[in-house]
């Protein structure tokens, strides 16, 4: 009887899953472009319903789609690109990019329409549950690998793992592991609001494990707003918790990543030093705090070989014969392990081949990515000057911009054919001279440097600069009155809905999201779903 009662409580859950929306996001929101696209053409199959509703007034979508199409429509034409076949298939993947946009959110919303509240819920909770599942399973993998249970401390195999162990916990998406952060940053917010305190914590914890401190800071931002502003006691002892969670997670977990925001934050707000002038040969007479990378490295080899000759030097060499008395072994001599914590295995500096096409590629096109790096603010602070110093500089495109993959978005440095962000076929290359000299020359000017300037804040990447630069003043007025105005004109039928939006608001300088096609389809689910559930029945 219990066994049976067991079979109707499964199947009772089971039922309140929309399997076709579960499907589409575990689909929508892979890496791959090709299977974006092919779980849109299968949800359209299964669901042939194409009603977007879009207009001036009560849109059942955000007009930004529609306005954002408009505006690359136009500036294809003024920058005259129907004259180069490279710039139309550029152009034609762009658009391929807003497409999916605007049919991806009009299926979440039609999946909205469609099911209860509690459908969506549990939906959204099994999706969820199996994104974190997959980064447990990866995490276990790396364990196994390193037989280290805290592999944020391995420095073995070269620190294959270490500070970078999270990059590795990428979740269903198989994307970067910013995207799984974002997605449990979400989590964390959607959770703590409806009081499900335990899963709060839990996907706290997920969220961790990626190692992803810029949405750390940012998700910790947007609970004191919520502290502050929208919790009762018991949800402020949750966000109390969970910043205690990532304050053990930086002491004991993973110290060097403290490390390294601490070092970001003096990268930004602390003047470089003088460089001292000193004799040629004498880098290890200097100290380290004025040594860069490259120096650092050498002077820990040249103070590794000093030890190793002073150590060969204390027994003097003789030409006489020296008897070595026989003593008898009464077990195997242990030979020494080597250490993995020094310097000879750690650091690995093979050139890898995306690196060396990299510097072909600059050394090719003589792109000078010195003159973009010599600054001492982080990468997406230059990219941020650049593209104020070209609209500057070019006053007839602020208003829409330097047109479609022309100078900041996921497509410019797609159609480089360098595999920088996907594969593109490499006879339709398509880079814009302003993207090159730009851009792109800070891209490549930390990524052929050491690992350790391989980082977010170093990456132009950013929603607000992609527009800016690539539609201008009419871009960002769409995105904030298309888009952000959409969602906040129904704010006072958003709880956690809210938090979510401010939260979205900030990533948006992190990365070209809507290019990325992820964290914003399951944003809008999280929207449209809180909106419903907050309107009366009668309600138009």
């Amino acid at each position: 009887m219990s066994s049976k009662k067991g079979f109707a409580a499964l199947q009772s859950r089971l039922a309140h899953i929309d399997w076709t929306l579960l499907v589409f996001l575990l689909l929508f929101l892979n890496v791959k472009l090709a299977i974006k696209a092919a779980a849109i053409i299968l949800l359209f199959i299964i669901r042939p319903v194409f009603k977007p509703g879009l207009s001036v007034k009560n849109s059942r979508l955000p007009l930004f789609y529609l306005i954002i199409t408009g505006i690359a429509l136009l500036n294809y034409f003024l920058v005259g690109g129907y004259n180069s076949v490279n710039y139309t298939a550029a152009a034609a993947t762009g658009i391929l990019f807003w497409l999916l946009c605007l049919l991806a959110a009009h299926q979440v919303k039609l999946a909205v329409e469609k099911n209860s509240p509690e459908v969506l819920h549990t939906t959204i909770f099994v999706f969820l549950l199996i994104n974190a599942a997959v980064s447990l399973f990866v995490y276990a993998g790396i364990i196994l690998e390193t037989g280290a249970i805290n592999p944020y401390r391995y420095q073995g195999n070269y620190q294959k793992y270490f500070i970078g162990t999270g990059d590795y916990i990428k979740g269903v998406s198989f994307d970067t592991s910013t995207t799984n952060a974002v997605l449990n940053a979400f989590a964390v917010i959607y959770f703590l609001l409806r009081h499900k305190n335990s899963w709060c914590l839990f996907f706290m914890a997920i969220l961790l494990l990626t190692g992803s401190n810029v949405t750390n800071i940012l998700l910790c931002l947007v609970l004191l707003y919520v502290f502050i502003f929208q919790s009762s006691r018991d949800q402020k002892s949750i966000i109390v918790a969970c910043i205690a969670l990532l304050v053990v997670f930086l002491a004991k977990i993973s110290p060097q990543n403290n490390t390294y925001i601490t070092a970001a934050l003096e990268k930004i707000f602390t003047a470089p030093a003088a460089p001292l002038v000193s004799k040629q040969g004498s880098v290890k007479d200097k100290p380290d705090s004025i040594l860069g990378a490259e120096e650092k490295k050498q002077k820990i080899a040249i103070t590794y070989l000093d030890s190793m000759h002073a150590a060969m030097k204390v027994t003097p060499k003789t030409n006489t014969p020296v008897a070595i008395a026989a003593v008898p072994l009464k077990e195997k001599p242990l030979i020494p392990q080597p250490n993995i914590h020094t310097p000879p295995f750690q650091h690995k500096d093979d050139t890898t081949v995306f690196k060396k096409q990299l510097l072909q590629f600059i050394q090719t096109d003589a792109v000078n990515v010195a003159a973009v790096t010599q600054s001492n603010l982080p990468g997406k602070a230059i990219a941020l000057s650049q593209t104020i110093d070209f609209l500057q500089s070019h006053p007839l495109k602020v208003l829409t911009g330097a047109g479609m993959g022309n100078f900041s978005s996921k497509l410019a440095f797609k159609t480089t054919a360098l595999k920088i962000a996907g594969g593109y076929p490499e006879k339709y290359t398509y880079i814009n001279p302003d993207f090159e000299k730009n851009h792109l020359a800070l891209y490549l000017g930390y990524f052929t440097k050491t690992a350790g300037q391989h980082s977010l804040i170093n990456t132009p990447n950013s929603v607000y600069d992609q527009l800016l630069g690539e539609y201008g003043v009419a871009g960002i007025s769409a995105l904030f009155l298309g888009y952000f105005g959409f969602f906040w004109q129904q704010r006072k039928k958003l709880t956690y809905g809210l938090p979510i939006l401010l939260l979205l608001l900030v990533l948006f300088f992190v990365e070209y999201w809507f290019e990325q096609l992820s964290i914003v389809v399951f944003f809008e689910l999280l929207l449209f779903l809180n909106i419903k559930e907050n309107t009366p029945a009668h309600s138009p």
